[in-house]
């Protein structure tokens, strides 16, 4: 079970990887923002639910891409250019890389807070009083921007300016990618976009796989490894991310019972693939029947 895949992977490393969310979670300004987000329960807002998962709901993996930072950390090791600092590295990581672990857990976090803003325009009547809706949004952005804000003042504080600049990308990456499924998702129901493969892949690389990819070569950076690790390291931080993303988009294909609240998207990896196996114009046609 993937729980005890997990468990595992957190001796290796030497601490649970929640440590990392809860270090965040208890300081003082958090603990505030927590008492406003409890105003929420018994509404509709996404927010509550990313809330209810940073505690209780380890389905959700959201400690995944610190983990895998610091497992190819330790496997990695130290460079030779590095090796008279071994002192510093607890468990064969450097106290740097547990850093990084922990800022790329709070740019996802922040992230993922902020995608669940909710269009106000588009609420219907069962989903609650307009009031709590926008006061929804309001918390998902300042606490959002809050992580963001904590995330950069530790990224300063590794005193690494190609570190910095990496991380930095990777966070354009991400609002570039979103901003591209935000603007995808809002033309679902037409078929006059032609995505291929190659194109699925670029965005895919910039809404999920670009953070852990960019964060991956960042650790090595800090370890002083050459370019040619660094690289093997991004790679292999971006081909994870996209099978992750993969697997995701395959679910509503392979679920035995079927249910509403699995999002199935024209622009997802089977779809696109079925588009290319069959042609574009035979695939509008088979969609449309």
């Amino acid at each position: 079970p993937w729980s005890e895949v997990v468990s595992e992977a957190e001796k290796i490393v030497g601490y649970p990887t929640s440590f990392m969310s809860l270090r965040c979670l208890l300081s003082d300004e958090l603990s505030n923002i927590a008492m406003q987000v409890r105003k929420l329960v018994g509404t509709k807002h996404p927010l509550l639910d990313t809330a209810r998962g940073f505690v209780y709901d380890s389905r959700n993996n959201l400690q995944m891409r610190g983990l895998v930072i610091l497992l190819i950390s330790k496997a990695a090791g130290p460079s030779t250019a590095e090796l008279s600092f071994q002192h510093n590295m607890v468990s064969g990581i450097y106290s740097s890389q547990r850093s990084l672990a922990e800022i790329t857990e709070l740019i996802h976090t922040a992230f993922l807070v902020h995608r669940g803003i909710v269009n106000i325009g588009e609420l219907k009547p069962c989903d609650g009083p307009l009031k709590d809706m926008q006061f929804g949004n309001k918390m998902a952005v300042l606490s959002g921007d809050f992580l963001l804000a904590n995330a950069c003042t530790s990224l300063a504080q590794l005193q690494n300016t190609k570190v910095v600049e990496l991380i930095s990308s990777a966070i354009g990456d991400l609002v570039q990618g979103i901003y591209y499924e935000n603007s995808k998702s809002s033309e679902e129901s037409c078929l006059t976009d032609d995505i291929s493969i190659s194109a699925w892949k670029e965005q895919v690389f910039l809404s999920h796989s670009a953070l852990l990819a960019k964060s991956c070569q960042a650790a090595m950076e800090l370890a002083k490894h050459s370019a040619e690790i660094q690289d093997m390291a991004f790679q292999y931080g971006k081909h994870m991310s996209m099978s992750h993303k993969l697997h995701s988009d395959l679910q509503p294909f392979v679920k035995e019972s079927s249910s509403d609240t699995v999002a199935f998207s024209l622009n997802s990896a089977p779809a696109v693939l079925h588009q290319e196996f069959l042609g574009r114009e035979a695939w509008i046609k088979q969609i449309q029947e």
